[in-house]
């Protein structure tokens, strides 16, 4: 038997429960990773309370982790059993010891990353990735503003975003998170609580704005995010932390300047094996140069993982979370 995390039924952290399953033989295309870490993410919340539906009920939980391939289905060719791996797009079930999932949504590791690192970085990561070199090819130069910037993404976006010579103006909720994103390298940083955010932008850039807005927040930051930008500049929207963006009246990207808009996502970038390895690649390749340092600020056990959520939904962490099995 192996334990596992999940929900007979949507709400709060309390529809959380630790059972034992049978492990699960993997089928043709498919391999059983046992984990030795496991990523924490907001989207493991919107399942749980059921802003975005599980497939069915009782449903796992989470979708990155790492660890060991312990068997192999029929038909895989890229993976081995023994071999050091990494996921961040796998079905619901990572907050388990094992997950069988699709092999072309696993990648090896590099020897110089290990599996805390991996399960911390892959989904977060990869994000950061599509956002600053595909969604928007930062090219060096620009000025951008990227919302929660001492978070897991936010963390990543920073040093990534200095290594490309982009200026990254970061908000942030405490003095604490503002020093945190500035040591990561925002050129600049934001305290929501007590700065009003676009007059701030304004200050900053002498009335220039910015390039581009990446915005995890949603509801609650719509409107100011697109008062931050520049004529024709690009709003990504890319989270619901505050709740999904609705009711949006498309004449506003007019009447604010000419704006586009753009609500992306991890499937929609990495959707085929060659795209998810050349996006890896690059994120390895990033933290192996040391361009980008992975702060793991919080590790609870897999039995804790209704705590977990309930300190990333009440933006009491910093950095990235795992859940060790």
């Amino acid at each position: 038997m192996a334990k596992r995390i999940q929900f007979a039924r949507t709400g709060g952290p309390e529809v959380l429960e630790l059972v034992d399953v049978p492990p699960v033989e993997p089928g043709h295309g498919e391999v059983r990773v046992r984990h030795q870490a496991v990523g924490l993410n907001f989207i493991d919340i919107y399942f749980r309370t059921g802003l975005y539906p599980a497939p069915a009920l009782p449903s796992g939980l989470g979708t990155e982790g790492a660890g060991v391939v312990e068997a192999v289905g029929e038909g895989v060719e890229h993976l081995a059993v023994g071999d050091r791996v990494a996921y961040a797009q796998g079905p619901l079930g990572a907050y388990a010891e094992s997950h069988v999932l699709p092999a072309e949504k696993v990648v090896t590791l590099p020897d110089g990353i290990d599996a805390e690192t991996a399960a911390a970085a892959m989904l977060k990561g990869l994000t950061v990735q599509y956002l600053l070199r595909q969604t928007y090819p930062l090219q060096g130069g620009e000025t951008i503003l990227f919302h929660a910037a001492a978070g897991g993404v936010g963390s990543i976006a920073c040093q990534w975003a200095k290594a490309l010579g982009v200026k990254l103006i970061g908000t942030v909720s405490s003095p604490e998170k503002a020093a945190l994103a500035e040591k990561n390298g925002a050129w600049a940083t934001i305290d929501t609580t007590r700065e009003d955010v676009v007059e701030r932008v304004r200050e900053l850039t002498a009335g220039a704005m910015c390039d581009v807005v990446y915005d995890s927040v949603g509801k609650d930051t719509w409107e100011t995010s697109l008062d931050c930008l520049k004529q024709r500049g690009l709003m990504v929207s890319f989270g619901n932390a505050s709740g999904p963006v609705e009711g949006v009246n498309i004449g506003i990207l007019n009447q604010k300047g000419s704006l586009f808009v753009t609500r992306p996502s991890l499937n929609g970038y990495a959707d085929t094996r060659e795209r998810l390895e050349a996006m890896a690649a690059d994120l390895f390749a990033r933290i192996e140069s040391g361009e980008v340092v992975i702060d793991i600020g919080q590790r609870y056990p897999l039995a804790e993982a209704a705590q977990a959520q309930e300190a990333l939904a009440g933006r009491k962490t910093t950095g990235s979370t795992v859940l060790i099995p």
